[in-house]
């Protein structure tokens, strides 16, 4: 794939700082908006979704990583924006997630929306973990975007020194958020 952009950091900084804040914004407007439409599944199957994408993107990126040690440019390059592809269609069934699914409390057992004391007590310090894995999950997801999309766009510009340099720092974030949504996943699930 022979994908390569001119320089023009000013734009750039316009257009990734502009789709950072609209992401932002999107995701948490929506977030507390719930549609009531029949899918026709299950919209929790969404969430499932999500969790394979970002397993999916995970192993991408420790091959991207590894390609990138091994001097594999152009594999790596692949890799990687086939990771950043997967992660455009998380974001798009995220949203669609939440719009058709609504939110889930963690210990809600009977789904009424209130997680009260009973409920809190039989979660137990898995609700504790849970929030503290979620918050920081939501945390670096946010944080993350720009950083993915200028790390992407120091690399397509040939800027390789800048593209390593900031790679250094978005990988470990992109890649705790890839790993941690699964869990996330997997924790909130059962009270879906």
């Amino acid at each position: 794939m022979n994908l390569a952009l001119s320089k023009n950091d000013k734009k750039a900084k316009i257009l990734i700082y502009s789709f950072s804040a609209i992401v932002f914004i999107a995701v948490t407007i929506l977030e507390r908006v719930t549609l009531n439409v029949n899918l026709g599944f299950n919209p929790h199957l969404l969430a499932l979704i999500n969790a394979v994408i970002n397993s999916v993107v995970s192993v991408l990126l420790v091959a991207g990583l590894i390609a990138a040690k091994r001097g594999a440019y152009n594999t790596h390059k692949n890799i990687m924006l086939a990771a950043i592809g997967l992660s455009v269609i998380f974001l798009i069934t995220y949203i669609a997630h939440h719009l058709f699914a609504g939110s889930t409390w963690y210990g809600d057992t009977d789904k009424n929306g209130i997680v009260d004391v009973a409920e809190k007590a039989a979660a137990g310090s898995s609700r504790t973990i849970y929030f503290i894995l979620l918050s920081t999950h939501i945390l670096l997801a946010g944080i993350s975007l720009p950083f993915i999309l200028f790390t992407a766009y120091r690399a397509l510009i040939n800027e390789n020194a800048a593209h390593r340099k900031i790679a250094k720092i978005t990988w470990p974030m992109w890649f705790y958020v890839a790993v941690t949504g699964p869990i996330v996943y997997w924790m909130i699930s059962k009270y879906y």
